[in-house]
């Protein structure tokens, strides 16, 4: 009886054994290379399939999903020749399992070793400022290079992102003294320019005051040469209305005796504020012309008083000739 278990359990065994080789479930996310005898068979993809047992066999399984690959950091020098470390993702894709198997010995290590090459060869090309304003286009480079160089080997290079770039302790140090010294610059520029626009500001304030003085002084004598030309208009037209009053007084009866009487008032006044400002006494030359100045006073006067008498008779004799009149 113990036999028969023993015997029992060693079939069983080989049954699980069998069904095991016989039996192949490929997982959705695999592709799997099978050879039988040594020799490549097929390519299965995710499913059932049944294998000969002892005669086929899974030698490859690819992972057909989307992989990330972390680029370890390198020293690079670029074009400047200022050394920098670099580091980044390589997203790769298996195409073609049959490709990824035998076209070379692991694709994973080669895909590093290449991104590693070409990110060296890439940066050699930019210089440091290059590296950071320029990071789209070199991430464009490294892909194409690298899906062109593993296209024999039945992978997919999706993208590549440069993680960090990271230049040595003395170039951060001399970077920080540049971007100082940049920034004391564009301060001393920006002082120079405030200082020169506020001289060009005060300029044109002068420039401006002494246009507005000009200006005023012009409004100025304009005005007073308006207001002297409105005098003198204003004296002639007085002194020819006084001239023409005059003319027409002296021709009426008496105008010309009153015009002698005034002129003689007029010399006498002029006379005495002449006596009176004159330091030095001032006597005529020819006293008979003083004689003759009063007799022509007097004989004004008397023609005055003539005419002062003439005035009421006649007034008299137009007030009769009126009564008649009515």
């Amino acid at each position: 009886m113990e036999q028969l278990v023993f015997y029992f359990t060693i079939l069983l065994l080989l049954l699980v054994g069998l069904l095991y080789q016989l039996v192949l479930v490929v997982p959705m996310r695999q592709m799997c290379v099978i050879e039988r005898l040594g020799k490549f068979r097929a390519i299965y993809e995710p499913g059932l399939h049944f294998l000969i047992p002892f005669v086929d066999r899974i030698a490859y399984r690819h992972e057909t999903r989307e992989q990330c690959l972390n680029i370890p950091h390198q020293s690079c020098i670029s074009r400047d020749n200022i050394q920098i470390d670099v580091d980044g993702l390589l997203y790769i894709k298996v195409m073609d399992a049959y490709k990824a198997s035998y076209g070379i010995e692991d694709y994973l290590v080669a895909a590093v070793n290449l991104a590693q090459t070409t990110m060296r060869s890439e940066i050699g090309k930019l210089t440091l400022g290059g590296t950071f304003s320029e990071r789209d286009s070199l991430n464009e480079t490294i892909v194409r290079e690298i899906d062109h160089a593993s296209a024999p080997w039945g992978i997919k290079v999706l993208r590549y992102e440069v993680m960090n770039i990271t230049p040595s302790p003395n170039v951060i140090d001399t970077l920080e003294k540049q971007m100082e010294a940049e920034r004391q610059k564009r301060a001393e520029i920006t002082l120079a320019n405030a200082e020169r626009d506020s001289t060009i500001a005060l300029s044109e304030g002068e420039r401006q005051e002494a246009i507005n003085l000009s200006e005023g002084e012009r409004q100025k004598r304009i005005n007073e040469a308006l207001g002297r030309a409105r005098e003198i208009s204003i004296l002639a037209t007085a002194t020819a209305d006084g001239t023409q009053a005059v003319a027409s007084a002296m021709q009426q009866p008496g105008g010309r005796s009153a015009m002698n009487l005034r002129l003689v008032e007029t010399y006498i006044e002029r006379i005495t504020e002449l006596y009176a400002a004159a330091d030095v006494s001032i006597v005529p030359n020819e006293l008979a012309k003083i004689q003759g100045v009063f007799a022509g006073i007097e004989q004004a006067s008397e023609a005055m008083a003539e005419s002062s008498l003439a005035g009421p008779s006649m007034a008299g004799q137009s007030s009769s000739s009126q009564r008649r009149g009515n």
